[in-house]
């Protein structure tokens, strides 16, 4: 079953095959300091061939992690939605909720529209939508070096968790978390 969510100014929905170009463009914008799993390797993978099949055949694309599109200019700037990768709930917490579905939120927009607001407006309904679902958290991991993300992180309302992932060469990952 595919989500679609809407704001005053976006759409959230699934992806089209022919937008493959999107997630492209963000695979070659991404930070330097990202790991190299996460950005295009020497051979230009992935290609535009390799996002096509991807959207077509994974169902990430559909339900989990959403093409953002803003509804005036009719062009898709990113993606937001949730992720179920079981990482959040890795190792458990005082409450010893080890098994929870404990969904993390996950967004990245192309940096032509970073700045304007569309990342804290499309992770709102994201998480509007996790509510009305009824999870009861949320995580969200960031490299300690992306401020910009940490700034959306927080104006919606994630804290640190004191978890973190160090790595000597990209840099530590921090873990945050929503109570809803």
């Amino acid at each position: 079953m595919s989500v679609l969510l809407s704001t005053e100014r976006l759409l959230l929905r699934p992806w089209r095959v022919a937008e493959a170009f999107v997630q492209r463009e963000l695979w070659t914008e991404r930070d330097p300091r990202v790991p190299p799993h996460r950005r295009l390797n020497k051979e230009g993978h992935p290609t535009l061939a390799e996002l096509e099949e991807s959207i077509r055949t994974d169902g990430v694309w559909t339900t989990g992690l959403l093409a953002v599109e803003r509804r005036v200019e009719g062009d898709v700037i990113g993606y937001c939605g949730l992720v179920h990768s079981g990482r959040g709930s890795e190792g458990g917490d005082e409450g010893g909720d080890k098994g929870r579905d404990e969904p993390e939120l996950a967004f990245e927009l192309l940096r032509r529209v970073h700045g304007q607001g569309y990342a804290t407006e499309a992770a709102l309904a994201v998480i509007e939508h996790a509510r009305a679902d009824g999870h009861q958290r949320l995580w969200a991991t960031v490299w300690d070096w992306n401020t910009a993300s940490r700034r959306v992180l927080a104006k919606l309302g994630f804290t640190e968790s004191g978890r973190t992932e160090v790595d000597p060469e990209h840099g530590t990952t921090l873990w945050t978390v929503l109570d809803l």
